[in-house]
């Protein structure tokens, strides 16, 4: 990655008992983990806690990024978590390590 391209990330957080399911999109996936641990985004995430990075996939282009945000919001429950599942089965938090 060259210094002028930013990378987008789509990103799915979860609460400890796995109840909740927040979709976002950032350019920075590292620093808003940690704003939504440290509840500096007012709203859904911060309500019901869902602080466990569970999936994110990325992008160069912010409009896919965008659509595909937009695509997950629009499934059912179901899918997000087929979708979850087939790419971290254990529902580990995958910001751990950072």
């Amino acid at each position: 990655m060259t210094s002028h391209e930013r990378e987008y990330s789509v990103y799915i957080l979860t609460n400890r008992a796995g109840t909740v399911l927040y979709t976002g999109v950032t350019n920075d996936l590292e620093r808003r983990v940690e704003e939504h641990r440290a509840k500096q985004i007012p709203g859904f995430a911060a309500k019901y806690n869902a602080t466990k990075l569970v999936f994110y996939e990325t992008t160069l282009q912010v409009d896919e990024a965008l659509a595909r945000e937009k695509q997950i919001k629009g499934w059912t429950r179901a899918k997000k978590i087929a979708l979850i599942q087939s790419m971290n089965p254990t529902w580990s938090d995958l910001s751990e390590e950072w």
